[in-house]
């Protein structure tokens, strides 16, 4: 019994020792576990109990336009951060969100509900006004911060608003430039991390860290203010007229690098204000909404036509008002037809039958010659303009092309584009035939100013050749001239354009007396700095054309924008019926030098001299040295007084711009008073007369100039 008794008493022993040896198995297991395997992560999370992270945000970069002005940048706003456990310690949460809900006019329960969460630190209010954050500083409420944070502003409200875009509440881009470069403006968050104990109270002496944040690059847009201030009047002026459009947008392009001057759409919104006006007003229009071109396509179709040598200038044909196609019949706008013409006469007319007619003869050259042409000029894929919301516009596709398609594609109807493909399109015609890709940013800049990224014109491919788009430039011109842009026409510019009426397409065909009325154009032919488009959406009353509606606004808009941009004046001597058109020479510089020496290099140009004040020495010239102009042209040659005289002659300013006279007298030390706009009618102190250097001098400038009573 003993020996039995004893080996129970081991047996049990066993057992004992193998469970005790099995958990102490068990423990260094789980020990292991949590510390080599989980000791990261639940490290990281008694850190996150330990640790209060409370957010700083980065500066936003600011926007600047090509001449460094600002169009967005920052303010600063403050916002008010809860520390729920440091609140529930106090045992004031209610008190707090009493006086919380009081001064900021939140809900108490939304208050109370946030500054009691199970969590580190909580946003209460975001960029609250300056009174605000002073008094709940003033009551100094435990758990309770109030930080400094920056917000966007636009300084120049709804300028440029469909360009800039806007920024949300946490300063993220939500539309526009904003969204697009968000990555790049927005930088890098920082921080201010505070130790806490199991009440969360701040721990004295303990962890107090700050990490500063990354401010967001700068961008250097290719718009410029001034020029998109002038678009934005035009359109002010036209949305104010007795056409009261539902729309209207308008881009203007550096044609031979691809830059955005100015691009601008009404109605618009204040970004600073954006959550105030309806949603469909935030997305761009000009890269979003397609429409039928109408006849602006024109332009496409002649410069495939001419490349392909389908038709020359002086080809004639007969327009009886209509032409039928299949069985189908295409009329045009003018009803008794326009009779025989050549090609040249027929873009000026813009007459339907003729555009008709060279279109299908591209597609009897080559099936799908036309199709390969309207795609190589950008037509049915985005541009790839860096802003949100980019459409491709619509073709049909290409398999389902009938003739009659391919012959109102050719009077630009049956086709979809965005006023961004358009204007990318002519600017390829205007340069000499390049499809240059469109941009709005030139430049990337870090805080300091210094260049992160520089963003260069990019060519696309070559289109069709120089020669095409000279000759077509040149039959353009005459549309501005002589065809139905004639309100276009510039004085002292050659402009080259084209007029749009489009009946808006609804459900079951186009909508009886809606209309899309545009210009498209660029000057100066001969060297273009500028191409704009002015697309008008529903014009209501009579007239509704685009000759009508649009030229004039186009007008008045790049006529001041050739001033800004100094494009000297061109007097453009039309040759008589068989003549040549005349040479151009470039002004030779003659500031300097004196009366008759200069007079004779003018001259020996080719160009004629008109001397203005007394004097030997010529103090400045118009138009200034090296621009090209007509031979013949006559150069205005400014003489200053004899050495020593203490009085100055007055110079005669009439007939010139603003800068043009502005520049005249400023050569001779006098400063310039101006009153209106146009040329220069009146002057006081009148011409010749003796005044002090400094003097200003009162100009009236008019845009209806009488003609000259003299020589």
């Amino acid at each position: 019994m003993a020996v039995t008794a004893g080996f129970e008493v081991r047996r049990r022993l066993t057992w004992v020792f193998l469970i005790l040896a099995c958990g102490f198995i068990v423990i260094l297991f789980r020990l292991a576990w949590l510390q080599f395997v989980k000791g990261g992560e639940l490290q990281k999370r008694a850190l996150e109990n330990r640790l209060s992270v409370m957010p700083v945000t980065a500066r936003r970069g600011i926007i600047y336009d090509r001449q460094g002005r600002e169009l967005a940048v920052n303010i600063t706003s403050d916002y008010v951060g809860a520390f729920p456990p440091e609140v529930k310690a106090s045992g004031r949460a209610e008190e707090i969100a009493a006086k919380l809900s009081e001064i900021l006019n939140l809900p108490h329960d939304t208050v109370l509900e946030k500054i009691t969460r199970n969590t580190g630190f909580e946003f209460i209010a975001r960029q609250i006004d300056y009174e605000q954050a002073k008094r709940i500083k003033e009551l100094q409420l435990p758990g309770i911060e109030v930080v400094p944070e920056s917000r966007r502003y636009y300084p120049n409200g709804m300028l440029a608003a469909h360009v800039l875009g806007f920024t949300g509440v946490d300063n993220q881009g939500l539309e526009g430039l904003e969204a697009m470069f968000d990555k790049e403006l927005s930088g890098e968050k920082g921080k201010i991390v505070l130790e806490i104990d199991a009440h969360g109270r701040e721990i004295p002496r303990a962890l107090h860290r700050y990490i500063p944040p990354r401010d967001g690059h700068n961008l250097v847009l290719t718009i410029d203010q001034t020029i998109q201030y002038i678009a934005e009047r035009e359109l002010d002026r036209l949305m104010a007229s007795p056409t009261k459009p539902a729309r209207a947008h308008v881009i203007i392009m550096d044609p031979k690098t691809g830059e955005i001057l100015a691009m601008a759409s009404r109605p618009a919104f204040d970004p600073n204000r954006y959550s105030q006006y309806p949603r469909e007003l935030w997305g761009n229009p000009v890269v979003r909404d397609a429409f039928e071109p109408g006849s602006c396509f024109k332009i496409i179709t002649a410069a495939a036509a001419l490349e392909e040598g389908v038709v020359k200038p002086q080809d004639r044909f007969y327009c009886p008002g209509y032409i039928k196609v299949g069985g189908n019949t295409i009329h045009c706008w003018l009803h008794e037809g326009h009779g025989s013409e050549t090609f040249a006469e027929g873009v000026k007319n813009s007459c339907n039958p003729v555009f008709v007619q060279i279109a299908l003869r591209l597609e009897e050259k080559k099936k799908g010659l036309f199709y390969r042409y309207i795609k190589a000029f950008g037509f049915g894929a985005p541009t790839g303009i860096e802003i949100t919301g980019e459409s491709a516009g619509f073709l049909i596709p290409e398999n389902e092309l009938k003739p009659i398609n391919i012959a109102t594609i050719g009077i630009g109807q049956g086709i979809a584009v965005t006023p961004l493909q358009l204007i990318t399109a002519v600017a390829a015609v205007a340069n000499g035939g390049q499809l240059i890709r469109p941009y709005l940013v030139k430049e990337i800049t870090d805080p300091e100013g210094r260049t992160v990224k520089k963003i260069e014109p990019q060519v696309i491919r070559r289109v069709v050749s120089p020669t095409t788009c000279r000759v077509l430039g040149e039959m353009l011109e005459l549309v501005v001239s002589e065809g139905t842009g004639r309100n276009a026409y510039i004085p002292g510019y050659r402009v080259g354009g084209k007029t749009g009426t489009a009946q808006k397409p609804g459900p079951g065909g186009y909508v009886e007396g809606k209309y899309v009325a545009s210009f498209i154009g660029y000057a100066p032919v001969n060297d273009p700095q500028v191409v704009a488009l002015v697309s008008v959406d529903e014009p209501q009353g009579y007239p509704y054309y685009g000759g009508m509606v649009a030229a004039p606004l186009f007008q008045r808009m790049i006529t001041d924008v050739l001033h800004y941009l100094k494009v000297p004046p061109q007097q453009v001597p039309k040759p008589k019926e068989g003549e040549a058109p005349l040479p151009l020479v470039k002004v030779p510089p003659v500031v300097g030098m004196d009366r008759e020496a200069a007079k004779g290099q003018i001259e020996r140009a080719g160009l004629k001299v008109r001397l203005e004040g007394q004097g030997n020495r010529v103090k400045a010239q118009v138009p200034r040295p090296g621009v090209e102009v007509p031979s013949g042209t006559t150069v205005i040659l400014y003489l200053e007084g004899e050495e020593g005289k203490p009085k100055v002659s007055v110079p005669s300013v009439r007939g010139l711009r603003l800068q043009e006279a502005a520049e005249v007298l400023e050569a001779f030390g006098l400063n310039l008073v101006p009153s209106g706009k146009g040329r220069a009618v009146e002057q006081e102190p009148p011409p010749g007369a003796g005044v002090d250097p400094g003097t200003q001098i009162k100009v009236r400038f008019s845009e209806i100039f009488p003609e000259d009573k003299g020589p």
